[in-house]
Formats: C-alpha cells, structure tokens, sequence
C-alpha cells in the first residue's frame, strides 16, 4: 500500500494501555469489554490491546474521544483499573498518544490532519517501535525529535539503523499502513485459593492443591476442553512467588491426568519451609474436548476413576459445584 493511498483513507485506531501487568483473567475482561465496542480487537498481552473504531464510530455516533472516555469510564467502574487511551489514525499514531498521557490514565486523541506536526515535536524515543539503543544512535547523530527523524532522507537513517531505518521515518511522518488484526488471548482457565493464614503445614496445602485440580477439572469438562499445559503458581508470605509450566503428555481435562502433572509441579519447587500464602492452577493451550481421541486403556482403575468423575459432574450440575468431592479437599469448620 502507497503513503498516498494510506493518507487518504486514514484509519481511527485506540491503543489501551493497562497500568503495569494486570492479573490475566482481569486482562481478558477488559478485552471482552473492547470487544463489546468494536469486533475489532487485537491483543497486545501483556499491558495493551489495540480497536479498530471506524465501525464503531459510526455505531454509536461519537467521537473517538467520547470513545476513549466511555472505555475508561467502564474499566474504572467495572474493574477498578484505569487505563491510557491513545487514539489516531494509525497504529503508530495511537500508540505513541498512549505513551504520553500521565501514567495515572486518560486519553489523548490525535486527528490525523494534525498527525505529522503533533509527531514532530515528541522526543525521538517517545516515538512508538524506536528501542533505547535506536534512540541512542539517533541522539549521537544529532537526530532528537521526531521532526528531524521525518525530515531527514530515508537513505540516510537506514545508513544508521539499518533495514529498520525506512520504518522509521515513515512512522516518524506517520504513515504506518499496518492493520488492526483481530486477535484475542490463547485460550486458558485457572483456579485460585488463598490461605486465610500464613501455611507451612504440607497436608493442608496438598489438600487445597487436590481442591484446585478437582474445580479446574471439573471447569474443563463442563466447557468442553482440554488442556495442553498447565502453570503452577505458588505465593510465599513477603508477596514473593514461585510459577512453573509443564505439559501433560496428551490434552486432557481428567482429575487424573491433571493431578499427576500438578504434583510434579509442585514436587519440582522442593518447598522446605516457605510460607505459603495462595496457589494459583492454570490450564493453557486448551483444545477442543470434542476433537481430543479418547486412548483406549486396560487400567480397569482408571476407568472406574473415570466414571466416577461422570457420575460427579452429573451430581455437580444438578446439585452445584460444591456438593461432591474428594474427601481430602474438605476440612471441618473451625
């Protein structure tokens, strides 16, 4: 696509930024939560994601500001986390806008009659996709603000960045034809318990941990999934914390298969005499439990284990979640 045909069909595109790195099923409701705006998202885990607005501009009749203030507005109100908004009619544009609102959040929506001038006058690290050390090789040169960037000849910057130097003085003209791509979050489900109190005790902590396996088990089969991996999180009293990945040998959502592979997990810390204060189970890389072949098995345990799991997702279903499980998983009241 030309510069030419790229300014005169500019795009409307927001950035939202996330204040640091939120808790990932956080993250993935405030993704849902663009989607209910434009059904264009792109994913940027683990702080941003990216919308498409021309659509939605049109929908709902604003301006792209109004836009940026309502998806604030409802990550505030919903979630509690307030975001930076930047909007223009480009990736670049708009990512570079949401860089520069206070870290506290807000928006910042740039026309894209005034792209170029407003472009111009940020310092040359502040545009969007130039690294420290591409800042650093400008600087040497004497090349500090966007402005000079765009106005020096693309031969010379790519003399000095290299192959990376014509996407820089494109961008630094704002020109960026790359599109909003539709793209949401790998599938994942997790579980999480945290300790009223400070835990060293292993048997309490191996009783939670069945716990998390049976509820994650149990969320898998009832979405009709199957998990490829599963994280292990483990939070030590001091806010300090442990996580580890390991595959399972076959996609499954069995109690079975997905407690053998916690164990291991958890056997792999080696814990002596740290404190525990929450676990966390997450399954990922999920698949659809219906595509998932069923290996044939001798082990007449197994199986009976199996139906017993059908028996206790039925007894779920009509009872609620908490009516049955391992007997271990339950403590009296104190």
């Amino acid at each position: 696509m030309s510069s030419e045909s790229t300014e005169r069909r500019p795009g409307v595109v927001m950035h939202v930024r996330c204040p640091d790195r939120l808790p990932e099923e956080t993250y993935r409701q405030v993704l849902e939560q663009l989607a209910e705006l434009s059904p264009v998202v792109q994913a940027l885990p683990p702080t941003a994601a990216l919308v498409d607005l021309r659509g939605a501009l049109r929908y709902h009749g604003a301006t792209p500001s109004h836009l940026g203030d309502m998806v604030r507005l409802r990550t505030v109100s919903r979630y509690g986390v307030d975001v930076r908004v930047g909007i223009g009619p480009t990736v670049t544009v708009a990512a570079t806008a949401s860089a520069q609102v206070p870290h506290a959040g807000g928006v910042l929506a740039v026309e894209a009659r005034d792209a170029a001038t407003w472009l111009a006058l940020l310092r040359v690290e502040d545009l969007h996709g130039i690294g420290p050390r591409q800042a650093a090789t400008l600087r040497h040169y004497g090349v500090d603000r966007v402005g000079v960037l765009a106005a020096l000849p693309t031969t010379t910057v790519q003399r000095l960045l290299g192959r990376a130097g014509r996407t820089a003085v494109d961008r630094a003209r704002g020109i960026d034809p790359r599109p909003v791509t539709p793209r949401r979050l790998p599938a994942s489900a997790s579980v999480r318990h945290r300790f009223p109190h400070d835990v060293l005790d292993g048997a309490t902590v191996r009783s939670a941990l069945l716990g998390l396996v049976v509820e994650l088990g149990a969320e898998l089969r009832r979405r009709r999934q199957a998990a490829r991996a599963l994280t292990l999180t483990l939070t030590f009293a001091g806010g300090t914390a442990w996580e580890k990945t390991r595959r399972l040998a076959a996609p499954s959502g069995h109690e079975d298969d997905l407690r053998q592979v916690t164990y291991q997990i958890m056997d792999a810390a080696g814990l002596q005499r740290g404190r525990l204060t929450a676990l966390a189970l997450r399954a990922e890389d999920l698949a659809d439990g219906d595509t998932v072949a069923e290996q044939l098995s001798l082990d007449t345990a197994r199986q009976a284990r199996l139906a017993a799991e059908q028996a206790a997702d039925r007894i779920r279903k009509k009872f609620g979640p908490g009516a049955i499980g391992p007997a271990a998983t339950y403590r009296p009241a104190s």
